[in-house]
Order: structure tokens, then C-alpha cells, then sequence
């Protein structure tokens, strides 16, 4: 759903209450836990935020406040839903002048203390998203003690104009990897200790 200005918290609202109850738009469901499917834009990127307990704990702390959806170009609405799976969120996007709205679900989530400490989620798109795929963010303090942010995400265009835009779409993509990795750089230096 695009539009010329931004769509209003109750456009908003309507809008994921419609797409509450329709099913993921592509099959693989749950596939950034393990590998990338075949047909699909492959894309993984990870940054070092810092060393120890406490860099883990404020990446954790920000990825459950969705920090790491870079500003003012995109957010996730409603801006404080919880990580777990079912969750419907809007991701809204605003580029070349439009106002983009896009409907995304958790699929899953991590919080793991072996082979790594790792916590994150998955959201994978439905029928309300310009694209179609699944994308894992995930916080993961390594035994030699540093604290990573890591992207690993699928996707295809899902609709014809998106399909002949396709170079745009995946500058986009680049783009929100390499500032999604800034924003939550710089939300762990800013939260509180």
C-alpha cells in the first residue's frame, strides 16, 4: 500500500487487522534460521557493536525497541510490539516522495545459549508487502567475547512495478542494511545503562 502522505493510525490499524488473518506470501517460512532458499535475493550483513555482557544486553534492549529500523526513512507500527512469533507489525517506508506500507509477521524468535548467546527474530512479508521473503535480525556475543548485530534476510519483488524497479528496490535493501547497522551501533552508545 503506497500513498503520497503518511497514512494515518487509523489507516494504519485497518490495515493490519486485514492482513491479521492472511497467510505468509511465499513458502518458505522459517528459512533464515538455517539457510537461504534458491530463487530468492540473498542478502547477510553483520557489524561488531562492542565486547561483553553489557553490549549484549543494550543490543537486546534495542532490538526489542526496534532500533534497528533507521530513521526517518522507516519505522514499525505500532512502534512498541513485542518480539514473538504471530506479531503483526507495519514496516513503514518513506522513498522517492511515496509513503510505502508494508505488512510483516514474526515467525520466529532466538534466544539461545549454545553454540553462542544469540537473541533475535524473524518476520517474514504477507500479501500487504511489496515484497516477498523473510528477514532474521539477530544479536549474537561470541566466545571471544565480542557482540555482533546480524542481517540475514530473502526476498523477491512481489508485484510487477516493483519487479521493473528492481535496481531501486535493491539500492533500497543495500541501503537499509548498511544504516540499520549505524542505528543500532548508535543505539547501543545512546541507551542507558
Amino acid at each position: 500500500m503506497w500513498s503520497l502522505r503518511p497514512p494515518a493510525a487509523e489507516m494504519i490499524a485497518v490495515f493490519l487487522r486485514e492482513q491479521q488473518a492472511l497467510d505468509f506470501s511465499y513458502a518458505e517460512v522459517g528459512h533464515t534460521l538455517e539457510h537461504s532458499p534458491a530463487g530468492y535475493n540473498i542478502d547477510h550483513n553483520r557489524v561488531m557493536l562492542g565486547r561483553g555482557a553489557e553490549v549484549f544486553r543494550l543490543a537486546c534492549q534495542a532490538l526489542r525497541s526496534w532500533a534497528m529500523f533507521p530513521s526517518p526513512w522507516t519505522r514499525i507500527d505500532p512502534v512498541n510490539a513485542p518480539i514473538v512469533p504471530g506479531q503483526i507489525v507495519a514496516m513503514l517506508a518513506h522513498v522517492y516522495g511515496l509513503w510505502w506500507l508494508n505488512a510483516c509477521r514474526i515467525v520466529y524468535t532466538l534466544d539461545e545459549t549454545s553454540p553462542v548467546r544469540r537473541f533475535g527474530f524473524a518476520y517474514g512479508t504477507l500479501p500487504g508487502h511489496v515484497e516477498c521473503g523473510e528477514e532474521r535480525f539477530s544479536i549474537e556475543w561470541l566466545a571471544d567475547d565480542t557482540v555482533w548485530y546480524d542481517l540475514r534476510a530473502f526476498s523477491q519483488p512481489r508485484y510487477w512495478p516493483v519487479r521493473l524497479a528492481k535496481p531501486l528496490a535493491r539500492g533500497l535493501q543495500k541501503r537499509f542494511a548498511v544504516e540499520s547497522k549505524l542505528a543500532m551501533q548508535h543505539a547501543v552508545r545512546q541507551l542507558p545503562v
